[in-house]
């Protein structure tokens, strides 16, 4: 390997010195430090302004004004007060965590009349990076080509803790160091995170969720799915815990918004934070997720959502209890049926073995242990040898983990570790007050007689499962308890202190040394224990020795790739929830099934899909009013209001919320999903195929003035043309 790869000073210099200009769509989400280095073509495809302004090391530029918001979406200040644009679905947790029977914002939507009207929203973030810098000699420091896998991971393991512990003590910053191109690069962000946000205006569901479950992922969209914020601030402008004494954030940068809108063709920036994406893969590991991983989940989540939606649409207190909750499953799972639709229409893994053809051909000179031949025959053996235990972990997670009672079972098992801990007396109730407080927030949105029905569909599912999948000790409790999955329900809801809040908390509000052998004997921890064991000494074992030997394998195939195949793509690192900047071009698709061609939706796709008989297009009284008496003021466009639309940014999860940019860095939409078919850019990006979809600006302001009649906010704002 010494001898065959190349030096890593070298890596940055290949990556960009044969990109290719392709003016329909452009691959790749960089890095803040890479743009520079794309500043030609961001120009050749449209961008008016100098790189610098989007982001300058050391210097205030736009990237400043993008944030994560809560722990996994993105958001962008768009005042010097603090005030926040992210999604809808983004802060629909926070918000259903602050909303009551009497008070549901969710059905009703929100709208602050002033500052003081602006709600708390408790254990909600925004978080600023302050610093995005290159640290791989730092991190690799102390490793030679002799240092063997597990030596090399404690030495950057101690090299990380040491790095971050250095950072934060000396600027007061919380460091985050993160692998690059699978390891051969390391960079580390400096953050600081802000715990005083609070609720500003917020659609109704008929609006910001408009389309739910049926339109998720699809095209057209006619969903506004926005919601604002403000962040507050303590003496100095700095971080502090709620007080209401706190003031708006000072920002000293923020997005202006062009209200003049888009055409196609127009130039599009997504700035955010992608969450993970797998470019790079195997046709093996690629096979894995489109023949494995998807499909389990799909089947198991359709179960899942066929037992919620159904008590859902019946009862408005089950749908309150559930709405987050559902959205989050719902999301993936039909996402994953997009992601395998689009391999399959693209024939990725074709593609994918046509590709380590064309490696294995530029480097037929390369015969050694670590040449790119080598390298994919390893990894294709240790896929065959994982496939099965992937099944197992799978199947258990999305399964009997994921019947709610099975996985609180969790709390039971800390009891009992607290227990064989040895510690009593005051410290042991201090013990465990601090795990109750977990469970307890559980019971404000759990239904047990739900949770029932969801057990017996669910473990029949999982008991079919084949090979390593089904734990024995769960088939002797399946015969212990007649061969009958409705009588073992009964047994476990009628019999574990999990079912009735008051029960459970009794193991913390007045613990016994009998209670060890109670939680033993509890129907749903046995189940729970019973497959944690089974994974524990069966499947995770396997799992790891898998991850141990494909980190190896995958960091010496990505620095193969990235020596012999530089000339024939743009490669850039995989997302890691990291800053990012992706661009494009607004662009229409005619999506699969239809003859319909488009890049945009407008207020009459919405009222055109009104019907009061289904929640998810039940389009408020106001906004069909203000449609009919066209009441749309300086936000008319041709006698209607622009909605969403779509580009072809390469986007992926974490991007919620991300600012949609035009050619002068200002604020034209809020990104919110991609496209059933191009939700494979996970894993592979098609030009033809992969759309990113916003909510227009447009949209938003004309919601906030016409519906919320919010229009102070705008005196906050810089509205530009």
């Amino acid at each position: 390997m010494r001898n065959r790869l190349l030096p890593l000073s070298l890596f940055s210099t290949l990556l960009f010195s044969t990109t290719i200009y392709n003016s329909q769509a452009k691959e790749g989400m960089w890095r803040p430090a890479d743009l520079k280095k794309q500043a030609d073509e961001m120009k050749k495809a449209g961008l008016q302004i100098p790189v610098s302004k989007l982001y300058e090391d050391g210097k205030a530029a736009l990237n400043d004004a993008v944030v994560i918001f809560g722990g996994g979406c993105t958001g962008e200040v768009v005042s010097a007060q603090g005030l926040v644009f992210t999604n809808h679905h983004c802060g629909y947790g926070a918000v259903q965590g602050v909303s009551t029977d009497a008070k549901n914002y969710l059905i009703n939507g929100f709208w602050a009349k002033n500052n003081a009207d602006e709600v708390p929203c408790p254990g909600l973030s925004v978080t600023f990076i302050k610093k995005i810098e290159e640290v791989t000699k730092q991190i690799l420091k102390g490793i030679t080509e002799e240092t063997s896998e597990a030596e090399r991971a404690q030495i950057i393991a101690e090299n990380i803790k040491f790095l971050e512990t250095g950072y934060r003590k000396l600027l007061g910053y919380t460091a985050e160091v993160k692998p690059f191109y699978n390891g051969n690069e390391y960079w580390v962000t400096l953050l600081e995170k802000y715990d005083d946000v609070r609720l500003v205006g917020f659609p109704p569901n008929g609006i910001g969720k408009f389309g739910g479950d049926t339109d998720n992922w699809m095209w057209p969209r006619q969903t506004g799915d926005f919601g604002i914020f403000r962040v507050y601030a303590g003496p100095g402008n700095k971080p502090a815990a709620y007080n209401i004494n706190n003031k708006p954030y000072k920002a000293e940068q923020y997005f202006p918004i062009n209200t003049s809108g888009v055409k196609e063709g127009d130039y599009t920036m997504v700035y955010g934070f992608p969450y993970v994406t797998k470019e790079y893969l195997t046709s093996a590991q690629l096979a894995q997720t489109q023949d494995i991983i998807d499909p389990i989940r799909i089947a198991a989540r359709k179960i899942k959502l066929g037992v919620w939606d159904e008590a859902m649409r019946k009862d408005p207190k089950t749908f309150l209890k559930y709405a987050s909750k559902q959205s989050s499953v719902s999301n993936g799972y039909k996402k994953w049926q997009g992601e395998i639709r689009g391999l399959e229409l693209n024939d990725v893994k074709g593609k994918k073995l046509a590709y380590e053809t064309r490696l294995m051909q530029k480097s037929l000179s390369d015969t050694g242990i670590n040449s790119p031949k080598s390298t994919l025959s390893q990894i294709n053996a240790a896929v065959e040898h994982n496939n099965n235990y992937l099944r197992a972990y799978e199947s258990t997670n999305e399964t009997v983990l994921g019947i709610e009672i099975i996985g609180q079972a969790a709390y039971l098992q800390r009891v009992l570790n607290i227990y064989r801990s040895g510690v009593k007396d005051k410290a042991l109730t201090d013990t465990l007050a601090k795990v109750k407080k977990g469970l307890e927030g559980f019971y404000k949105n759990y239904d047990a007689v739900l949770d029932k029905q969801l057990f017996e569909n669910l473990m029949p599912f999982y008991y079919m499962q084949p090979g390593l999948a089904v734990a024995p000790k769960v088939k002797s409790l399946y015969t212990e308890n007649g061969s009958d999955f409705g009588k073992w329900s009964s047994n476990v809801y009628g019999q574990s202190a999990l079912a009735i809040k008051e029960m459970a908390m009794h193991y913390f509000d007045a613990p016994k040394a009998s209670d060890t052998v109670d939680i033993k004997n509890d129907p749903a921890y046995q189940i729970y224990h019973a497959v944690i064991d089974w994974q524990d000494q069966s499947v995770r074992p396997g799992m790891i020795a898998y991850a141990k030997r494909t980190d190896l394998l995958n960091r010496i195939y990505m620095q193969q790739q990235l020596q012999y195949m530089s000339g024939e793509r743009n490669f850039y690192p995989d997302a890691n929830q990291t800053l990012r900047l992706t661009y494009g071009h607004v662009k229409g698709i005619t999506p699969q099934g239809t003859s319909l061609y488009s890049y945009r939706s407008t207020l009459e796709d919405v009222i055109a899909k009104h019907n009061p008989d289904v929640e998810e297009f039940n389009v408020p009284s106001k906004l069909r009013d203000l449609y009919l008496r066209k009441d749309y003021g300086r936000w008319n466009v041709n006698g209607t209001v622009p909605v969403t639309f779509i580009a072809t940014n390469h986007t992926s999860g974490g991007n919620s919320g991300s600012p949609v940019l035009n050619a002068k860095g200002e604020l034209i939409g809020i990104n919110f999903d991609r496209i059933w078919d191009g939700t494979m850019s996970d894993l592979y990006y098609d030009p033809n195929l992969c759309r990113n979809i916003a909510v227009d600006v447009r949209y938003v302001l004309f919601i906030i003035e016409k519906y919320g009649n919010a229009p102070w906010l705008f005196k906050e704002m810089n509205l530009v043309k």
